[in-house]
């Protein structure tokens, strides 16, 4: 055999070896998240659709459809969410019907992942239910509880934001180290009792704790309070703790 023929075996061989030396990293990729497929509901607040659209769309393994207020009758029944691993909301809406709430809370109990973002924390401010399900209440005004006023709550744009991981072995926040952000900032919101936080801050005008894990029968709830714009959309940081949250 000659020189040239030899050397092209030799690079063949090289070749297959960085191949299957490939493999198992592609596998690894592949198999870190699994496949879902989530409903998105949005209304009521404006937001940057195109970034908000290009972190799902860079998940790769999640298949998305965007369902807009106002809802139909049936919202949250059974039936309209089958299709769905869990419910991504990036909503601000307020009105909500009594047989709503009631396929809302069937929902809740039969064990539907629930993502909850940003403002969607102000949603159905006179729905006490709904506080309970996702774990607290931006006040959209002040409000009087057990004879004691809480003045609203307030937010802050573009400011420099220190996350820190509050339990790093949380499925949501696994593999997470602590990041900048430059985001919307809230204070002055409530949080329930029994909350599980996930991530917090030092920000001396923020609340401190801004996204955390909740129990409502069986449902998988998180809340993730950053995430005003393309600065948090196209943070990989962000990314993946929406990302973990879907999981």
């Amino acid at each position: 055999m000659g020189y040239v023929g030899k050397w092209v075996i030799y690079k063949g061989i090289i070749g297959l070896v960085m191949l299957l030396a490939l493999i198992p990293q592609t596998l690894e990729a592949g198999e870190k998240y699994k496949k879902r497929t989530v409903l998105i509901l949005t209304g009521g607040h404006d937001f940057d659709r195109d970034a908000f659209f290009r972190m799902f769309k860079s998940f790769g393994n999640v298949a998305y459809e965007e369902r807009v207020h106002p809802l139909s009758e049936n919202a949250y029944t059974a039936e309209w969410c089958k299709r769905f691993d869990a419910v991504v909301f990036y909503d601000m809406h307020q009105q909500i019907s009594p047989e709503q709430k009631s396929a809302f809370r069937r929902m809740a109990s039969r064990g539907m992942g629930l993502v909850f973002l940003h403002h969607s924390l102000a949603s159905y401010q006179n729905w006490p239910d709904f506080e309970k399900i996702i774990g607290g209440k931006y006040l959209l005004e002040a409000e009087t509880r057990g004879g004691v006023t809480a003045l609203g709550s307030r937010y802050r744009h573009d400011e420099e934001v220190r996350v820190r991981v509050a339990d790093r072995r949380h499925p949501v926040t696994q593999g997470l180290e602590e990041f900048i952000l430059q985001d919307e900032i809230y204070s002055g919101y409530r949080t329930q009792p029994g909350i599980h936080p996930l991530i917090t801050t030092d920000h001396a005008e923020s609340t401190p704790i801004i996204g955390w894990a909740n129990q409502y029968g069986k449902a998988r709830i998180v809340y993730l309070q950053p995430g005003h714009d393309h600065h948090a959309f196209e943070n990989p940081s962000y990314r993946q703790l929406v990302r973990q949250a879907i999981d």
